[in-house]
């Protein structure tokens, strides 16, 4: 009975969560209206680029919370998803700068505006709990549980000052929405081993990520490679948005302003949630390498043909006697035929680095044919033609009748590795 009600207890609580934090996402892009403080590119890329980080990490908290509820990681993001975009700075500005304290729910703004030690601890969290959720076994449990146990209660005892200020009544809130109040010595050095030990924390993970994945096999393989494949989204993104966009506008590295760079970052950030929430579900992990081929190839094809296009343009204005729209024209016919062609050859080249099974299935099938060519008897024919398709393929089962001759006997497929498990 009580395994039923928590089976049913679940999915509720999620998407009660997953409702509490997409409210709390449009709560923000209204209140950055109501205390004059939209982002730099008005509320139409506010709302655009709230929703773009907001909406992927819940959708994918809510549905795993809910599908593999033993899991702590959807729990995990979606809490980690209400204290980043709760607009606690927005509802403080509005109740104590300009409603002096008058309304409600102020003391719960107060106590989420300083819960930022917790969100670096759930992130560490999550990182080591990836992808089952457990800690360590054997000899290095025990000791996993009590640093995990011990972070997390640090992390609650450095997340307490706003529960202080608030109890104490006497809230005071900066222009920008923090806190003005006067932190203790003791919490700046709580702070400060957050930090530090979050940096640790996460240097440690990356450093035993290598060992990890050349020992990993199978389906653990293939999350490895959702997480990696995330992180490199997030790294690239920041690495775009701290760097590479500043300079390229003549500004110093840092956050910029530009809401489209702002918006970049959102969903580079969000990639990674997305990722993770992809291997934990375990669903089709056999398409990841070919997700990545296709994003590797398009992109190449687009820089190639965007190189391709502007190069044309340039000839057919400077060099030859062309000018505005036929140039224009000439450099579209001429890559629409070079499309075809170029796509072939980069997703080919393509595939032999990240989609080994479609090349190898390819291989396959070309030396079937090759063999096919040489081959007079019947039989041997119908047998390779099934190993072959087998192996390229991969079926469930795979038979050959012909006319006049008994089906030759089906070969059962093994097992997939990306088969539903249940819940550990």
């Amino acid at each position: 009975m009580n395994t039923t009600l928590r089976t049913r207890t679940a999915p509720v609580a999620a998407v009660a969560l997953g409702v509490i934090t997409l409210g709390f996402g449009a709560a923000s892009v209204v209140l950055d209206s109501l205390t004059h403080r939209p982002g730099t590119g008005g509320p139409v890329a506010d709302a655009f680029v709230t929703a773009a980080g907001v909406v992927p990490v819940t959708l994918v908290g809510t549905l795993l919370a809910a599908r593999r509820r033993r899991n702590p990681i959807g729990w995990m993001l979606l809490a980690i998803t209400i204290v980043e975009s709760s607009p606690t700075s927005q509802y403080l500005i509005l109740d104590y700068r300009m409603h002096h304290g008058m309304l409600s729910l102020g003391w719960v703004a107060v106590v989420l505006q300083e819960c930022w030690p917790m969100f670096l601890v759930l992130i560490t969290l999550l990182l080591w709990l990836f992808p089952d959720g457990t800690l360590p076994g054997g000899r290095w449990h025990r000791p996993a549980t009590v640093a995990a146990v011990g972070w997390l209660l640090f992390g609650l005892v450095a997340s307490s000052w706003g529960v202080l200020v608030a109890a104490a009544g006497n809230v005071r809130i900066q222009a920008n929405g923090d806190l003005a109040n006067m932190l203790p010595v003791t919490f700046d050095v709580v702070n400060g081993v957050v930090i530090a030990g979050t940096l640790v924390s996460w240097l440690a993970w990356v450093a035993i990520q290598i060992p990890t994945y050349r020992h990993a096999s199978g389906e653990h393989r293939q999350q490895l490679k959702w997480l990696y494949s995330g992180a490199a989204i997030l790294v690239v993104a920041l690495v775009i948005a701290v760097f590479i966009a500043p300079l390229a506008v003549g500004e110093a590295p840092g956050w910029g302003t530009q809401p489209v760079v702002d918006a970049l970052t959102t969903l580079g950030t969000a990639a990674l949630p997305v990722c993770m929430g992809v291997a934990v579900l375990k669903y089709r992990l056999y398409e990841l390498n070919r997700i990545i081929s296709r994003v590797v190839s398009y992109t190449l094809i687009t820089a190639l043909l965007g190189g391709v296009f502007a190069g044309l343009i340039l000839l057919t204005t400077r060099v030859l006697p062309f000018k505005g729209s036929v140039a224009v024209a000439v450099a579209t016919l001429v890559i629409a035929a070079l499309f075809n062609p170029l796509r072939k050859r980069v997703q080919h080249a393509v595939d032999r680095r990240f989609n080994r099974e479609r090349y190898d299935a390819e291989a396959i099938v070309v030396a079937f044919t090759g063999r096919l060519r040489q081959t007079i008897d019947l039989d041997t024919v119908r047998g390779d033609l099934v190993g072959v398709v087998h192996e390229a393929f991969q079926p469930a089962h795979v038979s050959v009748w012909l006319p006049g001759t008994a089906p030759l006997a089906a070969i059962p497929a093994p097992a997939r590795p990306d088969a539903d498990q249940p819940d550990r």
